[in-house]
């Protein structure tokens, strides 16, 4: 198995699903936006030339939240088998990777640090930093009724994809509700993602924007 990507919060979610799930992986850490993803070999892996990609044996699979999923569903429970449960993770995993990662923290991504690809375009970057403000209350205010995690009592992939957002956010300096901070604690301290942290920030802090 291998990975390929880091130093971004896309590249942080499946290797951080494949640290829940203790599996061996070779880690590759190109990076974004360098140069590195478009070479012959990984483009013939991914024509968009864009990170994450899984190679697991001869089965190629990209896109962060798929990857998790397939981690997930083939290697562990980090994914429901209930119909209604898995309903629910999917309703949330809709939820993360477009309303708080391609509709504001992307946003934000694209027109500020990448204004020399995309423009600058402040009215957009303010206008996602507050749909990012009114989406992040959407979990807190479902957290607030003492679960541990989205689901319930147990840790998910869906936790995967806020927990990475969550990280994204505090990078980028926009606030989280209170109600949010024992959740983002408690998935900081799963040695998994402690562990995936120092793989996909640390192993390139030269192109990483999370310091800690």
């Amino acid at each position: 198995m291998r990975l390929w990507g880091a130093a971004t919060p896309r590249t942080f979610r499946p290797i951080w699903a494949a640290c829940e799930l203790e599996l061996e992986f070779e880690h590759l850490p190109l990076g974004s936006r360098t140069g590195e993803t478009q070479t012959e070999e990984f483009t013939a892996l991914n024509a968009s030339q864009k990170i994450p990609v899984l190679e697991d044996g001869d089965f190629v699979l990209r896109e962060s939240g798929a990857i998790v999923n397939y981690l997930g569903s083939r290697y562990g429970n980090l994914v429901p088998t209930d119909v209604e449960q898995r309903a629910r993770y999917d309703s949330w995993t809709c939820f993360v990777l477009m309303e708080l990662d391609a509709h504001t923290l992307y946003i934000v991504r694209k027109h500020r640090d990448l204004a020399s690809i995309y423009g600058e375009a402040p009215k957009a970057i303010d206008a996602a930093y507050e749909g990012f403000d009114r989406m992040i209350r959407v979990p807190a205010r479902e957290l607030e009724d003492g679960r541990p995690y989205l689901l319930g009592e147990e840790f998910s992939g869906a936790d995967i994809l806020l927990g990475s957002c969550l990280g994204w956010a505090d990078a980028y300096d926009a606030p989280l509700p209170e109600s949010l901070r024992p959740y983002d604690e408690r998935l900081r301290t799963r040695p998994a993602f402690q562990r995936a942290f120092e793989l996909n920030y640390e192993t390139r802090p030269e192109i990483s924007p999370f310091k800690s």
